[in-house]
């Protein structure tokens, strides 16, 4: 019968690992399926917010063009209004002064007036000699005209009024009409009835072109400005082109009318004429485009954002859940490797106390093994003690010059019994000459080679050749550590090193173990400076190497 009791009582049975591996796998299923509720209703809203920044862009288009255009119709609706008031302040004459006697009392009321922005003031009567008065400016009177062009544009423009008045037609709504048949003499007419609403004559206006160019149309773009509320009044560009679409404003160098953002024509006066809008700032398309991407841009931005939390958030989870599932099995594997040496103890310790064993060879050969288990128990619970203390950032090693070779003269004496036990062959190769004495953490460094001699021992399968080197590489000490058993995957070298991370496949995965043992390996040699490397094929065995520093300065001690 074996001395050893592998009776795992108080650990976890296969059954109640797969049970919490079932619960694991419907934690993961429950956390994709809120992390689903919450892209799906993301989804959803950055579409909808995509569309609905789509027909934002089209009306953003129509705005801008419309605030540009309005801005465009405010300078028309200055120059009707300029001419409008002239207008009507001038041409408001009495119908009693469309006679012979009355008509000389025309130049008294036009003398008043006092109109910037007219030709020339005249008045059509029907019941006079003449038919056609000009004011003259010099002396203040009221003159028959010599035949001329603003004669015959006269003519022209009251010809219409004159078939009326022949008709005897009733005139009830008098308003301003303007006629602009002869674009050099652009006529505003007023209709002057009398109290039977009978057309008894016309007081015009002829305007003046010049003063309209120089005068009119800067003051109307000047007064315009201050009531457009886009961003860009300094690159505004304001183009007036006459009928024959010739470059009246600026003056200077031509604007091509490709650049025209907006265009429109005036509404009262000089109607063949247009004003349009030019300068470096965007068309309304490209405003409205720039104003989505710029959306878009910050809905996508927060949108990576929130994408990100979930994914942190879910990485942070199924990583917690992971971690839960390896401390599971953290505690059955470590209840395990703790009953396996309690059990040895007991049974040698009850062979002792019922007085099976006198012979003293064997008292002492039960000594030893009683002495080897405890060791090995030691170690288990040193290992766990030291993780705790990395984890909460409480481990504290001790440095002092020490022999390293006499270090691992001591591990390999306490492993002995146990390699022995098992029918392990293990061979030790020392540097050819002495090592320096090194500063290092005996205790921790006796761990370290320890839990690579127990590593050897659970995965050497059936070849229980184990190597153990010592020697120097310039200022390394080197410790290697061999066994020829089952090796390790290529994909999982590099992730031993975590914290109860083991290998899940193959015989390795049937090894029980707390799945630290590594992880303390590497921090203990990064904490002496040096580092900790494996190389392994799976079938042929592995080998692990600690390198340590001999010599380092006060930072690295540190």
């Amino acid at each position: 019968m074996s001395l050893f009791n592998n009776n795992r009582d108080g650990a976890y049975s296969d059954g109640e690992l797969r049970a919490v591996e079932h619960s694991v796998l419907g934690g993961r299923r429950i956390l994709w399926a809120g992390v689903l509720a919450v892209l799906l209703p993301l989804a959803i809203l950055l579409g909808l917010q995509y569309w609905w920044l789509a027909d934002l862009e089209r009306n953003s288009a129509i705005a801008r063009k419309a605030t540009l255009d309005n801005y465009l119709e405010t300078i028309t609706k200055e120059v009707h209004y300029f001419y409008w008031k002239i207008s009507e302040r001038a041409l408001n004459l009495p119908p009693e002064i469309f006679t012979d006697e009355g008509i000389k009392k025309a130049g008294y009321y036009f003398k008043k007036k006092e109109i910037v922005g007219a030709k020339r003031l005249f008045v059509v009567s029907y019941k006079t000699k003449h038919s056609i008065y000009f004011f003259d400016p010099e002396t203040q009177k009221m003159v028959a005209p010599d035949f001329s062009e603003e004669t015959v544009a006269v003519w022209a423009a009251a010809s219409p009024w004159a078939y009326l008045r022949k008709k005897g037609a009733k005139i009830e709504t008098t308003t301003l009409s303007v006629d602009q048949h002869d674009p050099s003499n652009r006529i505003i007419l007023n209709p002057i009835t009398d109290e039977n609403w009978k057309l008894v004559g016309l007081a015009g206006i002829i305007i003046d072109q010049e003063i309209f160019e120089k005068k009119v149309l800067p003051k109307a773009i000047t007064a315009s400005l201050p009531k457009f509320e886009g961003e860009e009044k300094d690159e505004l560009l304001v183009v007036v082109r006459d009928g024959q679409k010739r470059q009246i404003l600026p003056h200077g160098e031509a604007a091509n009318p490709k650049n025209d953002r907006v265009r429109r024509t005036f509404n009262f006066v000089f109607t063949d004429w247009s004003i349009s809008l030019q300068g470096d700032f965007a068309t309304p398309e490209k405003w409205a485009r720039a104003n989505f991407a710029l959306n878009m841009t910050l809905s996508a931005v927060l949108a990576a954002v929130l994408l990100g939390g979930i994914a942190l958030t879910v990485r942070t989870a199924l990583r917690e859940m992971n971690l839960s599932a390896m401390k599971n099995e953290f505690v059955s594997n470590v209840s395990h490797e703790l009953r396996t040496p309690l059990s040895s103890i007991r049974v040698f310790g009850e062979f002792m106390r019922r007085g099976r064993v006198t012979e003293p060879e064997k008292v002492r050969e039960y000594g030893s093994y009683i002495e080897t288990e405890s060791r090995r128990l030691t170690q288990l619970i040193n290992n766990i003690l030291d993780f705790s203390r990395i984890e909460s950032g409480r481990k504290v090693y001790t440095f002092e010059a020490a022999d390293i070779e006499e270090i691992l003269a001591g591990t390999l004496s306490t492993f002995s019994y146990r390699l022995r036990d098992k029918g392990f062959d293990l061979s030790y190769h020392g540097p050819d000459e002495p090592l320096p004495e090194i500063e290092v953490d005996a205790n921790a460094i006796d761990r370290a080679v320890a839990n690579l001699l127990d590593n050897a021992v659970k995965y050497s399968d059936g070849d229980r050749r184990i190597v153990v080197d010592l020697a120097q590489d310039g200022n390394e000490a080197v410790i290697s550590v061999s066994d020829h058993g089952i090796g390790i995957p290529r994909d999982q070298q590099e992730r031993i090193f975590e914290r109860f991370h083991r290998v899940s496949t193959g015989l390795v995965h049937d090894v029980k173990g707390s799945g630290l043992g590594l992880s303390l390996v590497r921090h203990i040699a990064e904490a002496h400076g040096g580092r900790v490397r494996v190389s392994s094929e799976v079938g042929k065995g592995s080998t692990f190497t600690i390198r340590l520093p001999i010599e380092r300065d006060t930072g690295e001690k540190q």
